[in-house]
């Protein structure tokens, strides 16, 4: 079976459909049945392979440089002229395969995906997810533009971020409310973007004969292990257990600063006797060091890492122009994963790195898998691959072991503000999946902005009241504008929540014997989305579970780690 496709897409990023169509020509026609399904679906994932980096190499380039406008048409042009069309044409090949009754070796886990997909798929959908994207696009291209003046320069928002570690509370303090306000400044931008967006995403539910759109994430998202109930009892089990360890964080921190309650802008500050934590002075260092660490983990991750280095697949650094946040894609045809990050020099950075890295060996995991579906793995599971990296590397961070940290002191800071961070993030994810929880089921209070205000800060209050922002009402209200999951990536959230529970286990193990806990979590990735995902925590060592008992012994661990590195 032999494709007619753009062969040089990697290099000419085809966004004309004649160009693909014949790919998709070829597999509707051809033979399928027991004897031609292995060569059918190897056909398919090359096609499949070429579209997605097409689609990733193109969505890259408009969060390098948000200001380009030649990306962002190349960008949307293939949204609007290729993607649906190519989505429209793939739903025809699911439906070919799921008709035929084959069942491929290690292929059980991908039919049930794509039989949830087929019943999914909906025709008049595919220009509201384009829609979706460019919206989504649009939400980027805001935040990007955000730049204040200070110091003599113009800052992006998270060039601000070190500022914030300053022992001089008033300069932290001066530094907040200039980035609040300039954030603020878009306030009804953003509250349009997402009026629109809610809009947009009640259709799609509608469209496919859901009673709402959180139903109808659970169907997108192939949610098969876990009910939208069992979130609101995650929800309960951190009100339980991570706020009281989140607000004996945030008392230690105050301690050491001296006050009686932490404000917004001292939060991550250094008491007057801490040096900043500065590991790495460019990208170049970052990247260099992180091989160094990864090598220690494990030798193939530390290669895995030095290839990515050598085929300039990382862009660190944080610039003008850059979107917010961090990922690492895939770039499907080449079997090679690409890291976006915005670092300006601090611990968090090396945290980051160490995540995405975490994504990029799932990616260099699961390219041996023969298909293109076989290598999708469930998010609660891809996360896993990612935060366990950041506990499993944490022994090789001190810079005797080519890592970032010179001292012990530092080192030891780091470790603790990294699990410290563990036991604040469970709270916030908590806030932002509660709050999409509410909108999604209550749509006509959320299609107005200031009740969207008002759950927020209810489940603020709920879950980080611990810190007083009184006078910054309307910033701590408006914190729903500044998580871009929400606006990008709707219930896109909980999997880091389920997720860090798992690499708190993987972690345990390796407490008692790193080298097969690595092993296992090797092991672990290169399954991709062969089985279920109670099947992968349990390869990597972990129990897929997220009730009172599993956090309370996750958090305890945390807790008592923190108490030794204190000494």
């Amino acid at each position: 079976m032999q494709l007619s496709l753009p062969t040089s897409a990697l290099e000419t990023l085809e966004w004309d459909w004649n160009a693909w169509r014949p790919g998709f020509d070829l597999l509707r026609e051809a033979p399928l049945d027991a004897s031609t399904v292995a060569t059918w679906l190897a056909t398919w994932t090359t096609l499949s392979n070429l579209i997605s980096e097409t689609y990733a190499r193109l969505s890259v380039a408009t969060t390098c440089d948000t200001t380009d406008p030649v990306a962002e048409r190349r960008f949307h042009a293939f949204l609007n002229d290729v993607y649906p069309q190519a989505m429209a044409a793939d739903q025809v090949l699911k439906q070919r395969l799921l008709a035929s009754g084959l069942e491929p070796e290690g292929f059980a886990v991908p039919l049930r995906h794509l039989r949830a997909e087929a019943a999914l798929f909906r025709e008049a959908n595919l220009p509201l997810q384009t829609e979706e994207r460019r919206l989504g696009n649009e939400y980027n291209r805001v935040i990007g533009a955000q730049t204040v003046h200070w110091d003599e320069r113009e800052l992006t928002i998270a060039q601000l971020a070190p500022y914030f570690e300053d022992p001089d509370r008033k300069v932290r303090e001066q530094v907040w409310q200039l980035a609040s306000t300039r954030q603020l400044a878009d306030r009804e931008v953003i509250n349009d973007l997402w009026r629109q967006l809610l809009a947009l995403r009640l259709q799609l539910a509608a469209n496919a004969d859901l009673p709402d759109y959180r139903t109808y994430a659970w169907h997108a998202r192939q949610r098969f292990d876990y009910t939208p109930d069992d979130c609101l009892r995650f929800h309960e089990a951190i009100e339980e257990v991570a706020v009281p360890a989140a607000e004996r964080v945030y008392a230690r921190r105050a301690a050491r600063l001296g006050l009686d309650r932490l404000r917004p802008w001292d939060i991550i500050a250094r008491a007057p006797e801490d040096n900043p934590l500065r590991p790495f002075a460019n990208g170049e260092e970052l990247a260099a060091r992180g091989e160094a660490v990864l090598s220690q983990v494990d030798p193939v991750l530390g290669t895995h890492f030095g290839t990515m280095r050598r085929e300039q697949l990382l862009d660190l650094e944080n610039r003008k122009g850059k979107a917010p946040g961090g990922y690492c894609t895939t770039f499907a045809a080449a079997g090679r994963p690409f890291i976006f990050m915005n670092a300006v020099g601090m611990a968090t950075d090396v945290r980051t790195l160490l995540h995405e890295a975490g994504h990029a060996f799932h990616v260099f995991a699961t390219d041996a898998l023969p298909y293109h579906q076989q290598r999708s793995v469930p998010i609660e599971f891809a996360e896993v691959a990612s935060m366990a990296m950041e506990l499993l590397a944490a022994p090789y961070l001190r810079r005797g072991d080519g890592g970032y940290y010179a001292d012990e002191a530092a080192y030891a800071r780091a470790r603790i503000e990294h699990l410290e961070g563990i036991l604040l993030f469970w709270p916030y994810m908590a806030v932002v999946d509660a709050f999409q929880h509410w909108a999604y089921t209550n749509p006509e209070a959320a299609d107005d902005p200031s009740a969207c205000d008002t759950a927020w800060d209810g489940l603020w209050s709920r879950f980080m009241g611990a810190l007083d922002w009184s006078g910054f009402e309307s910033d701590r209200m408006t914190g729903w504008h500044r998580k871009q999951h929400i606006y990008r990536y709707p219930f896109y959230y909980v999997e880091y929540g389920m997720a860090q529970l798992g690499a708190v286990q993987v972690w345990r193990n390796a407490l008692h014997d790193q080298p097969t806990a690595v092993k296992r979590y090797r092991e672990a990735l290169a399954l991709g989305g062969t089985v279920t995902l109670p099947e992968l925590f349990a390869a990597a060592g972990a129990r897929f579970a997220f009730d009172q008992g599993t956090l309370q012994a996750a958090v305890t661990l945390i807790e008592e780690t923190i108490d030794e590195l204190q000494g």
